[in-house]
């Protein structure tokens, strides 16, 4: 049998400045790169032409391709993580494996198994930090407990990231370190029981010019006034240690909402209840309404409030719906329908391209007022001054709603004021009790 030592992919589907493969590659030789396209996972998605099974699967031909000028290939399975191992073992004589940490409860649990399995090989299983500049217990507070709102957490976070010095690192090709080999078959998405979709993937583009405006233009969803990167920030086909020092450079509002999204990672990992249980425990009390027809109306955006309903338009018909409209159409299905953030989250997670548990979790548990923000519950927006505010000549508004202002678009389903109400009202008494 070959030896090799496997560098194992999967949220870091790059070869630029990915930490666990540079130090597979510098200090191994035989390194042989794997992906595993994840049973566990890819049966749990509904919708055959899932867009990000496409971009993950472009992504693998890709990588598969730069390789070739390694001399090297792809080893890309299909199955379990766990299955996957053992057959590589009868494959292999499997030096180490390295990987790229991840902080989510499935890929933990994930990771102690395969490690489990490895180590009864006397095989070693080396992580490394790649997907976040700071992880874990990184960024605390002075009594050495995770930070619980994002404000202090920003700051430390901020002054941290200051004393650093950064330069990306790369593959020598001199060193040919890769195992040499002629190129593996990839498995086509058919085979994967999977369709090619055809939405629309944002290109891997670092805009300066619209970061160094960012703040401008962020809050209008007509405008192209966002970076449209998360995608490629959720599996690693950009680095996040170069995309934060462009942000630093350019704009102070951009590099936050990288901290936004560290900030959740760090409270995901550190309360991994979040997944299915509120983070302030006595919101789990609240008595939702969860009536399912209101539900499938603002899933269809049918609501007849015209911000929202343009946003889950726009969502169901290309996986994207902008930050600020996110926001708008989460507060409205939490406070104005009494619809359980829960629903919301999933409905997220099956539809954006983007998706991120942790990110996900925590806008929508902030929307709800469930979640980490120092901010009351009695946050609640008006879906009417939002459009006026951030779409005022309707730009966004006639472009996913054609029908706004005719007699076939929908009365509000509900007065705004009257539930806004009804929702201080019911966060009140379910607070109050013991």
């Amino acid at each position: 049998m070959e030896k090799v030592t496997l560098f194992w992919f999967r949220r870091d589907l790059r070869l630029e400045d990915n930490m666990g493969l540079y130090y597979a590659y510098t200090q191994d030789s035989n390194v042989l790169p794997l992906f595993i396209f994840d049973t566990e996972i890819l049966e749990k998605l509904e919708d055959v032409r899932d867009a990000r099974v496409t971009f993950i699967h472009d992504q693998i031909v890709r990588l598969h391709e730069e390789l070739k000028g390694f001399g090297s290939s792809l080893v890309v399975k299909k199955g379990t993580p766990i299955d996957v191992f053992r057959q590589l073992l009868e494959d292999y004589e499997i030096q180490a494996v390295y990987t790229n940490r991840d902080y989510e409860p499935y890929a933990k649990e994930r990771d102690i198994a395969v490690g489990d399995l490895l180590k009864s090989h006397e095989i070693e299983l080396l992580d490394f930090k790649d997907q976040v500049i700071f992880e874990k217990d990184e960024i605390t507070t002075d009594a050495g407990a995770f930070y619980k709102v994002y404000t202090p957490y920003s700051k430390q976070w901020l002054a941290k990231y200051a004393s650093l010095s950064f330069s990306p690192v790369t593959l020598d090709k001199r060193k040919n370190a890769f195992f040499q080999t002629k190129p593996l078959p990839v498995p086509s998405l058919s085979d994967l029981g999977f369709e090619k979709s055809d939405l629309y993937m944002p290109p891997l583009q670092v805009d300066k010019s619209l970061i160094r405006t960012y703040d401008k233009t962020r809050n209008f969803p007509a405008s192209n006034g966002t970076s449209r990167l998360g995608i490629h920030l959720r599996f690693g086909t950009i680095s996040i240690r170069i995309l934060a020092q462009e942000a630093s450079q350019l704009n102070d509002t951009y590099l936050n909402e990288l901290i936004w999204r560290e900030f959740y990672m760090c409270i995901l990992y550190h309360k991994p209840e979040v997944v299915d249980n509120a983070f302030k425990p006595a919101y789990d009390r609240i008595p939702w309404r969860n009536n399912a027809d209101d539900f499938e109306l603002w899933c269809a955006g049918k609501t007849g409030y015209p911000m929202v309903d343009a946003g889950m338009r726009e969502l169901n018909a290309t996986g994207y719906m902008h930050n600020r409209v996110r926001m708008v159409t989460a507060s409205f299905l939490t406070k104005h329908l009494l619809i359980d953030w829960r629903w919301g989250e999933a409905f997220f997670a099956k539809k954006l391209l983007d998706f991120e548990l942790a990110s996900n979790n925590g806008g929508w548990q902030w929307a709800a007022g469930t979640g980490t923000d120092a901010q009351p519950y009695f946050r609640i927006f008006n879906p009417e001054s939002q459009m006026e505010k951030f779409d005022k000549e309707k730009k966004y508004i006639k472009k996913w709603v054609p029908e706004y202002g005719t007699s076939s678009y929908p009365t509000p389903m509900v007065d705004h004021k009257f539930a806004r109400e009804r929702a201080l009202e019911t966060y009140k008494n379910a607070l109050e009790r013991t």
